[in-house]
């Protein structure tokens, strides 16, 4: 399968399914796809990292086969597991039906085979003859040891499952990791690897997104929303708005029936925006929302707006 015939055409369908990627992320795309390399994607949280595997999915008609990393993660939740409780009845049942237990060589050959094989996302993936995108998200969540767990896969498109042999991709999903850089990869993942960095979006792209993504938001609204997120990147908060969360406080306010910020509007909905209150003590002292007159807040929280 060609997943993209160039990096233009690339940039083209993703932008058709609403993500809007910037030539790097256009020309690394059409790269991962032609030369069968994985690609991981970098960046802080909330900057569309998932959100660009979910797009080449639905640009190419791929399935999406999605692994959440997690601390914690093993084989048996990455790779596959074997059905115990189904193996057991099995055993059981065989006892039964002859009056006492079946040799043991017999249950071993038998309970260890395709029936009681209970595949998860890594070897789902890898089995599906249809295209297929695998997602590893958040892999910089797992711990190291289960990065050894992805080479087979990242290299040679295949696992190993002792008791039946090597499963071979028939073929190639296109794979994404993405990773927030909260640990250093190891050097063998990466070299596996395509690597592309991605940030959060300047002003003018950003604003092309929410114009793109809310139904009913106005030109000039859609940019006082967006620098007000610019602003607030801009400080030194827990956690910094994703562009996600641009795109709901962009909803928020075209529901609520707003068309132009102030600070009352700001002050009322900041909780679509940030989400711990030492971001919101900070916020509202760069917006200078803590001069709103007593009248105005009254206001605000009754959800009719200000009247000054």
């Amino acid at each position: 399968m060609t997943w993209f015939s160039s990096p233009a055409e690339a940039a083209e369908r993703l932008a058709a399914v609403g993500y809007l990627p910037d030539l790097a992320t256009g020309t690394t795309t059409y790269l991962a796809g032609v030369l069968e390399k994985p690609l991981l994607v970098e960046g802080p949280a909330g900057v569309g990292k998932t959100e660009l595997a979910k797009a080449i999915s639905l640009a190419t008609g791929a399935e999406l086969v999605r692994l959440q990393c997690y601390e914690g993660l093993d084989e048996a939740r990455a790779l596959y597991e074997w059905n115990y409780k189904k193996q057991l009845l099995y055993i059981q049942a065989g006892a039964a039906s002859v009056g006492e237990a079946a040799p043991q060589e017999d249950r071993g050959t038998s309970i260890f085979s395709e029936e009681f094989l209970l595949t998860r996302p890594l070897l789902t993936a890898i089995r599906r003859e249809e295209p297929t995108v695998l997602l590893i998200d958040e892999v910089d969540k797992t711990d190291v040891e289960v990065e050894g767990l992805l080479l087979e896969v990242l290299s040679d498109f295949q696992v190993t499952i002792p008791e039946l042999g090597t499963v071979t991709a028939l073929r190639r999903p296109l794979v994404v990791l993405t990773s927030n850089a909260t640990r250093e990869l190891s050097e063998a993942v990466k070299r596996r690897c395509l690597y592309l960095h991605i940030d959060y979006p300047d002003a003018g792209r950003e604003k092309q997104i929410v114009l793109e993504q809310v139904a009913g938001v106005e030109d000039g609204l859609a940019g006082q929303i967006v620098e007000t997120v610019h602003r607030l990147r801009g400080l030194e908060l827990k956690k910094q708005p994703s562009i996600a969360e641009t795109i709901d406080w962009a909803r928020t306010l075209v529901a609520l029936g707003i068309g132009t910020l102030d600070a009352g509007v700001i002050d009322r909905t900041l909780g679509v925006l940030l989400k711990h209150v030492s971001d919101h003590h900070k916020a509202i002292r760069e917006l200078r929302l803590d001069k709103l007159d007593d009248r105005t807040k009254l206001d605000d929280r009754t959800g009719l707006g200000p009247t000054r």
